[in-house]
């Protein structure tokens, strides 16, 4: 009796490979972090041998910062997207405040803290991290710059207080990982130092 014979996977493509090596550097990346991003995960990942990954992705500083770079610009798209929604620049400040700090992105923020730190000997990711930062401060600078040609904020340096909430945010979301304070409320907490920076009524941001 002859066995059947097996038919030979179809090669991929240099791009098809690339991708799924990126595709996968990202998986691993959100469930075990930036830290998680090694040439044998990302092998076992897409069941292939670590030199094939190697081959395609020689320099492991440059995927981890790329890997980076896709997670963080993604959810900046997504959140751009949502905020849109809203019509007023105070309805998308308030509902940007609070989508960044009701704990449903925290998979993302761990990114950022773990960025933070590989950074400091990682030059590649440095450089994205601090590009990813700036275009986070443009869109959110943008909003605040809205707000004042509308009537609604008062601030003479909307980069300043762009910087100033980002920080803010940052941290507060950095503590919350570790469950410092109460983190439940930090989207409450952070609202009223805002509304202090943009001349706001108490209060105001707490309603999206």
């Amino acid at each position: 009796m002859s066995r059947p014979v097996r038919k030979k996977a179809a090669r991929k493509t240099p791009a098809e490979r690339s991708a799924e090596i990126a595709d996968a550097a990202r998986d691993v990346a959100l469930e075990h972090g930036l830290y998680g991003v090694t040439l044998r995960s990302i092998a076992a990942q897409i069941d292939v041998a670590p030199a094939l990954v190697a081959h395609y992705e020689p320099n492991m500083d440059t995927l981890v910062a790329n890997t980076f770079g896709t997670i963080v610009a993604t959810e900046l798209v997504e959140v751009g997207e949502l905020v849109a929604e809203r019509e007023s620049p105070r309805a998308r400040l308030a509902l940007l405040l609070e989508t960044l700090l009701d704990g449903t992105r925290d998979d993302v923020t761990g990114i950022w803290v773990e960025a933070w730190a590989l950074g400091r000997r990682n030059e590649p990711l440095a450089q994205r991290v601090r590009d990813e930062m700036d275009d986070w401060r443009a869109f959110l600078q943008g909003i605040i710059e809205a707000g004042v040609a509308s009537g609604e904020f008062e601030t003479d340096d909307a980069a300043s207080v762009a910087w100033q909430v980002l920080g803010m945010i940052d941290g507060l979301n950095a503590h919350a990982l570790v469950r410092w304070e109460h983190s439940s409320d930090r989207g409450t907490r952070i609202g009223h130092a805002v509304e202090g920076m943009l001349g706001l009524h108490r209060g105001v941001l707490a309603t999206p």
